[in-house]
């Protein structure tokens, strides 16, 4: 994945990563060495004002606070509903960023 939006890109990619155990794993570093475009920023142990998945994920389950989904079905539906929604608003993705105080490399 990281290769096919480096070759649509054009250019180096940041990953910021967690710290998941699979992401500090021999072949996840492997995976990193072979790719000099590939720049890798490592979150904190546990900081999650720092990662703006997190603000995505609150943002989104406060547009659902009031929503009863009758079934699985329709709670799938809406779910994948309101992240296309977000996903066609960059602004948003800006914001969740900028609330993270981070700064881009």
């Amino acid at each position: 994945m990281l290769d096919n939006a480096h070759q649509q890109l054009g250019g180096p990619i940041v990953l910021v990563r967690d710290g998941l155990p699979a992401h500090r794993s021999a072949r996840m570093r492997a995976l990193i060495a072979a790719r000099p475009w590939l720049r890798v920023y490592r979150l904190p142990g546990y900081a999650p004002e720092l990662n703006p998945t997190e603000n995505m994920w609150s943002s989104m389950k406060r547009g659902m606070a009031n929503l009863a989904a009758s079934t699985i079905d329709d709670l799938t539906r809406i779910t994948r509903n309101r992240l296309t929604s977000m996903r066609y608003r960059p602004i948003l993705a800006d914001g969740l960023l900028a609330a993270t105080g981070l700064v881009p490399p």
